[in-house]
Parts: structure tokens; C-alpha cells; sequence
């Protein structure tokens, strides 16, 4: 292996530092396209993470086959769900947990995670019934999802296809914070920050008239994550299917 260049790495410190940076602020968050080295965009984003509860536990029955069936599984289908959205800027996998990122300029655009939050709650009981079916244990997840302005970075290496982008701000930490909280010690499934809540719940009532929709949420509060609300929300016709057999 070659030694880092020490003084090479001091210019391109240097001139990173010394350079003009455009930050461009902006309710909507643009495409990876438009990021450069040279600027950096501040707007409204929402995060959502779902992560498996009791991981290691639950994946360590030793056997590789079943174990990998389950992983693949539940994440083929989560990201099928998060991924068919134009507004969305990022999706990945970190461990036991998917992930994606949005930008949300617009309350339909929070709705609209919100509604995969639904969907995913409820395809896990699609797949825990299929896993049950074949012998396998259930998987039971936390889902997150928060809101806030975030500043988005390009950042890695110039020159080189090393670089992501960096999301600095509480919509993609919040959430993947109130996703560790979810369908444990006492809290629903899906866990939401106060302003997914704030800019939802009015659409959601009028979506469901004849429904006391604020009585499917428990306001809660720590000091550390501030005002937040859990709920065990499900869609109602891909739940019926599947309590009808799935056929």
C-alpha cells in the first residue's frame, strides 16, 4: 500500500477551505445531479427507518438458509415500498435497519412517507404469516419517520467516484432515533416526530371522515427526542387481504 501523501493532502484540505461554497437554500432538495463540490442545498427532508427489533437474537438460530431468506425477504419488499417516489434522494441499508430519504416540500409529501409507514406495517404482517407458514420466527420492526430542514452535502473525494451525500440536521438522525423506540418497551410500531404529526394529521382525518383518527396516536415525550407520537396503523384493504387467506 502506497503512503498517504501528507502534503498532497494539505492542498486539497487547503483549497476545499479556501474555496467559495454555495449554499442554496431551497424547500425542495434537488436530485443527485445537481450537487457539486461547489454547493451545498438547505431544505425541507423527511426521514424514515425501519429497523428489525432483536436482531441478533432472532438471527442466530444458526441456520444461514432460513436466516437469509428472512433478511432478503423483509428487505426486498421494504425498499420496493420506499423506493417508487420521485422524491426520493436516498435509500439504503445499514445493518438491520432500511432507510430512505426524501425531500418533502409539501404536507402531501409527508403524507405520502407516512402512507409507506402504513404499508410497511402491514406488509410485516404479510410476511411474518408467510414466515410462519414455513416454520420460521417472526420479525417484528420499529419504523421512525421525522421531518426538518436539512443542510445536504456532496462530500468524499474530488476526482474519484468516492462521495455521498452527508445529511446534517434531525429529520435522518431523529428518525432513525424514534426507529429504535418502535414496538418496544410499551410503543407502537411506527414512531413519528412532532412535526410528521403536525403536518399529516389534518389530511389524514379528511381521508378518514367517519373516523376519530387522532384516538390511533399516543403523544409522548422525552427530553432527548422532545414531543413524538406512536401509532399501530395499518391500510385497511391490504390488511383485510390478508387476514382473508391472501388469496
Amino acid at each position: 500500500m502506497a503512503d498517504y501523501n501528507y502534503q498532497d493532502g494539505k492542498k486539497r484540505i487547503e483549497d476545499i477551505l479556501d474555496n467559495t461554497l454555495k449554499v442554496i437554500e431551497n424547500d425542495k432538495i434537488p436530485s443527485g445531479d445537481n450537487f457539486t463540490f461547489d454547493n451545498a442545498y438547505y431544505g425541507w427532508v423527511t426521514g424514515i427507518f425501519i429497523d428489525i427489533r432483536d436482531s441478533s437474537n432472532l438471527f442466530s438460530d444458526g441456520d444461514k438458509e432460513v436466516i437469509s431468506k428472512m433478511i432478503r425477504s423483509f428487505t426486498s419488499e421494504v425498499i420496493e415500498i420506499l423506493r417508487n417516489d420521485n422524491n426520493l434522494r436516498e435509500i439504503g441499508i445499514r445493518g438491520d435497519c432500511v432507510y430512505g430519504i426524501y425531500t418533502t416540500p409539501l404536507k402531501k409529501d409527508i403524507l405520502e412517507i407516512a402512507d409507506k409507514a402504513f404499508f410497511i406495517n402491514t406488509f410485516l404482517k404479510m410476511l411474518n404469516k408467510l414466515l410462519a407458514k414455513r416454520g420460521m420466527p417472526n420479525i417484528k420492526v420499529g419504523i421512525g419517520i421525522s421531518t426538518d430542514k436539512e443542510l445536504v452535502v456532496k462530500a468524499g473525494r474530488k476526482g474519484v467516484a468516492i462521495n455521498s451525500s452527508v445529511w446534517i440536521g434531525d429529520a435522518v438522525t431523529k428518525a432513525s432515533n424514534l426507529s429504535s423506540l418502535g414496538n418496544k418497551n410499551g410503543y407502537a410500531p411506527i414512531v413519528m416526530g412532532g412535526t410528521v404529526y403536525n403536518n399529516i394529521i389534518e389530511d389524514l382525518q379528511k381521508r378518514n371522515s367517519s373516523k376519530d383518527v387522532k384516538s390511533w396516536f399516543t403523544k409522548r415525550y422525552t427530553s432527548d427526542l422532545g414531543r413524538f407520537y406512536d401509532a399501530n396503523i395499518v391500510k385497511t384493504q391490504f390488511n383485510e387481504w390478508i387476514n382473508s387467506g391472501m388469496q
